[in-house]
């Protein structure tokens, strides 16, 4: 009983200290979490605008489409340090680097949600879209991507929260963000608030993934067809 009373206080007391740390800190850890979602919000946007183009051109081309499904899938397979130092080289330490692994990273969810929507539209629906005098451009915007957005929304969520958590070791390559305070944290520890550091950057990336994921939700059911929405 008095264990369980002595872990308690001092459970107590080390979330005290966390808060009080967070406080002390918050204009800091609010830059890095803005830093943290300029980055991912970057890369979402244009692994999107590029997957749903890819995924429309590959979709009724079977050996394109698995050849682009099957070389997205073997990116998501490489380390994610090994990735980010792949374009060292390339584009030299900071966020660019960073920026371009985490956007191979985002590719496949939305590719193949985009690939699956396109799918799972009615024949039947093209097919009087055609009767209707719709282009093939048309009927691309006006039947075949709204019918499949859900699906491809679903697809950016994915790939958005794999690039939120994916993002937090951008500092290892020069990177910004909440990563920031995770490193801080670890090459300090044992020192005074430096678990508190860690912390800092574990909680606020789960915080800004479960954000972010509620903000596209809601776009996801603001976006959808009304025939569509459940």
């Amino acid at each position: 009983m008095g264990w369980s009373i002595a872990i308690g206080k001092a459970a107590v007391e080390a979330l005290g200290n966390w808060f009080t740390y967070v406080n002390d800190n918050f204009e800091f850890i609010l830059e890095a979490i803005l830093a943290h979602a300029r980055i991912s919000l970057t890369v979402i946007a244009f692994a999107t605008v590029f997957s749903v183009l890819l995924g429309v051109l590959i979709q009724q081309r079977p050996v394109a489409r698995v050849l682009a499904l099957t070389i997205s899938g073997i990116m998501l397979t490489i380390p994610s340090l090994a990735m980010f130092a792949l374009f060292i080289p390339i584009f030299g330490i900071g966020n660019r680097p960073a920026m371009v692994a985490l956007f191979l990273y985002a590719i496949l969810p939305i590719l193949r949600n985009t690939v699956t929507g396109l799918d799972a539209v009615p024949p039947a629906v093209v097919e009087s879209a055609k009767g209707m005098g719709m282009s093939s451009v048309q009927q691309l915007f006006r039947v075949k991507l709204p019918l499949a957005w859900p699906v491809i929304m679903t697809g950016i969520r994915i790939s958005t929260l794999l690039v939120v958590s994916i993002a937090a070791i951008a500092v290892l390559v020069g990177g910004d963000g909440l990563g920031t305070y995770i490193q801080a944290g670890l090459t300090r520890l044992g020192l005074p608030n430096a678990a508190n550091s860690v912390w800092v950057g574990v909680v606020f990336t789960v915080l800004l993934g479960l954000v972010l994921d509620v903000i596209f939700a809601l776009i996801q059911r603001l976006t959808t067809p009304r025939g569509l929405k459940a």
